[in-house]
Parts: C-alpha cells; structure tokens; sequence
C-alpha cells in the first residue's frame, strides 16, 4: 500500500475505534506496537517503521492530535480531507 488512509469502525451509529493506515510494504503485519499517548497506539513492521496509527478513542482525539504523532515519526502531517471521517463522527 503506497497511501495512507483511515477506516473508523461505528457501534450504534457512535464512532468506536478507528485507524489510519500509513504506507508498508504488500503483506507486511504488525510485529510491535506503541503506546503514543492516551488513546492511541502505533504499530510498527518488522522493517521498524510505524505501519499505522490506532485510535481507541476517536471522540477525544483531534487533527492536531494526529499530526504531532506524525510528525514525531518524522511522517507528512496529514490533511484535513484524510481525517475528516474521523472529525465529522
């Protein structure tokens, strides 16, 4: 996967968890995962780069919030369009 995307998940019509995909190599899982800060968790590949982001608390979490993670894994901040899923639930 060449782009970075989000997929939030809905329980009774209120967003539940959600997680935004960044670039990895075709196949490539999570071996480790990080605890970013309160709610949200980075996982990584086995090449050591963070692989995605998972946000177990969409309510809390804002694009600001997202792109310091990203920038502190020296990642492109994102765009208002890549989170607006997450921002309009």
């Amino acid at each position: 996967m060449k782009e970075r995307y989000l997929e939030v998940t809905f329980r009774k019509g209120k967003p539940f968890a959600a997680y935004f995909y960044l670039p990895r190599n075709p196949g490539e899982k999570s071996v480790g995962t990080e605890k970013a800060e309160a709610g949200i968790l980075i996982d990584y590949g086995k090449s050591g780069r963070p692989i995605g982001i998972e946000i177990t608390d969409p309510n809390k979490i804002n694009w600001r919030v997202i792109n310091e993670i990203l920038m502190k894994l020296n990642l492109h901040p994102a765009e208002e369009k890549e989170l607006a899923p997450l921002l309009a639930a």
